[in-house]
């Protein structure tokens, strides 16, 4: 083979693995272009037509498992970040019910809460979902709330003036600070946000579970710390009930 024919062959797999690439990481890039050019745009409404009897078929088996009567009124997601778990819980008359855990497929940075824009850090804290977006570039999604109050506080007290945005939990298996469950999982959750109401629904997330082991509390400044104890509080009220 010519040495003109090993170069057009190493510019072609070189494109190739470029057109990959973009395809598979750059979604929040190519996805909004191509709904704009193409004009198909999706609704909650479509979505519930679309993925919402398959999802509840997946979902409401684990409710009865629990003894909890779907759609709850209220739900909470515990996310976990070391173990990339979320775990949702629903509503009872008797107090919150263990449902299920999902995986998170991917999840970005590490222990500690999000600071800047760009710094690819999962939030931690507590947070409400802001909106549901079904024409996201990552299947579904939900965007939380962040920065909430807290988060906006200390950023002010620390002269961060660029925090970082547009957190979500979304679908696909790729996460730069939001949380990947994968297009099944999403479907479940955005069907029963969306059935249920958004502000029906808490969620919080930890660096690592606080009723398995005490959250760190050194090497942080003290509204971290302070963060933590809340999150250890609100986590124990969340007890699975064995037999």
């Amino acid at each position: 083979m010519s040495k003109k024919w090993r170069f057009l062959i190493g510019v072609g797999l070189i494109g190739l693995a470029a057109l990959a690439g973009l395809v598979f990481y750059g979604r929040s890039l190519w996805v909004p272009v191509y709904q704009d050019m193409t004009g198909i745009k999706q609704t909650v409404e479509g979505v519930l037509a679309d993925y919402g009897e398959p999802a509840r078929a997946r979902l409401e088996p684990y409710f009865q498992a629990a003894g909890v009567a779907y759609p709850p009124p209220k739900i909470a997601l515990l996310g976990i970040k070391d173990s990339a778990t979320l775990e949702l819980w629903a509503q009872t008359p008797a107090g919150w019910a263990f449902i299920r855990t999902y995986p998170i497929k991917a999840l970005s940075g590490t222990a500690g809460p999000k600071r800047l824009e760009g710094d690819r850090q999962v939030p931690e804290g507590f947070y409400g979902i802001a909106g549901l977006n079904p024409n996201s570039a990552f299947h579904l999604s939900m965007k939380l709330n962040y920065p909430n109050a807290f988060d906006l506080q200390h950023a002010a007290a620390e002269q961060r003036h660029q925090p970082g945005s547009n957190i979500f939990i979304h679908g696909k298996a790729q996460s730069v600070g939001c949380l990947a469950m994968g297009d099944e999982a999403i479907e479940e959750l955005f069907v029963l946000a969306a059935t249920i109401g958004k502000t029906n629904i808490a969620v919080a997330i930890a660096p690592s579970d606080p009723r398995l082991k005490a959250l760190p509390n050194h090497a942080q400044p003290p509204w971290v710390a302070e963060l933590y104890q809340h999150l250890t509080g609100y986590f124990r009220q969340f007890r699975r009930t064995v037999g």
